[in-house]
């Protein structure tokens, strides 16, 4: 079980030959911290989340996880300590509580009710007809986005990583899910390292840390409060997409 300790130092990476993506991109985050990655479509925030899974491989610079380089460990355990919520949850045509559990015989029922009273989401799932024995059918169609979301944080806090990864996007959430979700949020990023890719700004102001992202490169760095204070890039997308909530 590793601490979360994760350092990017002068990554480079590509998908394809002599396009490259990142730019050398270094930071740190302590264990137990919890960081936002913000910017524009393209920036580079997922690539950020599939380096640190080892999906792909950089082409130069080192990340390395409890100061060893992610290459040494095995991807099973580098796996294993790193839970990642998307945006786009995928949910088997199977019962709620086997996609927490994913059919691991050592989650017991007992375990998965236990978490789910922890992270605010019994309730929920108790109101459906079947409770945690209700099918969801193909993809969770039986389920708004919202909902498809809180199995997920579930099922990611039942594996109690180390590191957690939210992509979150609540923008086509409904209210009641949204304050689920936050609270969900909330517990299941509690003393571990947290990374969230954030679209809505409005969910990053209590990060310990923003990272700043343009065209591969990390062109800010701090809290919310310093990173307007600066009145650059972050305080004019903060601004932009605070005065287009306000048109609504």
């Amino acid at each position: 079980h590793m601490q979360g300790a994760i350092s990017f130092e002068k990554v480079h990476f590509s998908y394809e030959p002599g396009e490259e993506i990142l730019h050398g991109i270094s930071f740190k985050v302590n264990p137990g911290e919890n960081i936002a990655i913000v910017g524009a479509t393209g920036a580079g925030k997922s690539t950020i989340i599939n380096l640190l899974n080892r999906f792909y491989d950089i082409d130069s610079g080192t990340i390395c996880l409890d100061g060893h380089d992610i290459r040494d460990y095995t991807l099973a355990s580098l796996r294993r300590n790193i839970a990642v919520v998307l945006q786009d949850v995928f949910l088997f045509a199977d019962t709620i509580a086997n996609n927490i559990s994913l059919v691991d015989p050592q989650i017991t029922r007992e375990e998965i009710e236990a978490a789910a009273r922890q992270i605010g989401v019994h309730e929920f799932i108790s109101s459906l007809p079947g409770g945690y024995d209700y099918n969801v059918k193909e993809r969770g169609s039986m389920l708004s986005s919202g909902q498809r979301q809180l199995i997920a944080f579930l099922r990611a806090y039942m594996r109690n990583p180390s590191i957690l990864v939210l992509d979150e996007a609540t923008s086509s959430v409904d209210t009641y899910s949204e304050q689920l979700i936050q609270q969900a949020s909330e517990k299941v990023t509690e003393g571990r390292t947290s990374i969230i890719i954030a679209h809505r700004l409005a969910t990053v102001k209590k990060a310990d840390k923003i990272l700043v992202l343009e065209k591969g490169e990390v062109v800010e760095m701090g809290t919310h409060q310093s990173l307007l204070a600066q009145k650059g890039y972050y305080s004019k997308l903060y601004e932009a997409q605070f005065m287009a909530e306000e048109v609504i």
